[in-house]
């Protein structure tokens, strides 16, 4: 049973330790989950509420792992090279200089 209980949990825990052991933008490129988060900031917000449903949805990630994770993102070389307009102005809203 529990040979069973560790491999029903290894899928899962190899998808969530592969996101939580690196920062964001840490390697060499993005990521699937940091491009999905730039994609999400690329998009507009009609109602309260949607951007968040929208990353849990999407992502899996509870609004506030989203924005740490999206935070260190917009520090790395990768995610400027990736889309320099968008990670500029999330620079710009976080109240970098520049």
């Amino acid at each position: 049973m529990t040979g069973e209980d560790a491999a029903a949990e290894d899928p899962a825990a190899g998808e969530h330790s592969g996101a939580d052991a690196a920062p964001a933008g840490a390697g060499p490129g993005l990521d699937e989950t940091d491009r999905e988060i730039l994609a999400i900031e690329n998009l507009q917000w009609k109602y309260q509420g949607a951007k968040e449903m929208e990353i849990r949805r999407r992502l899996g990630l509870s609004p506030t792992h989203y924005y740490q994770r999206l935070n260190v993102l917009i520090d790395s070389r990768a995610a400027l090279e990736h889309d320099p307009m968008l990670v500029g102005r999330l620079r710009r809203q976080r109240g970098d200089l520049g």
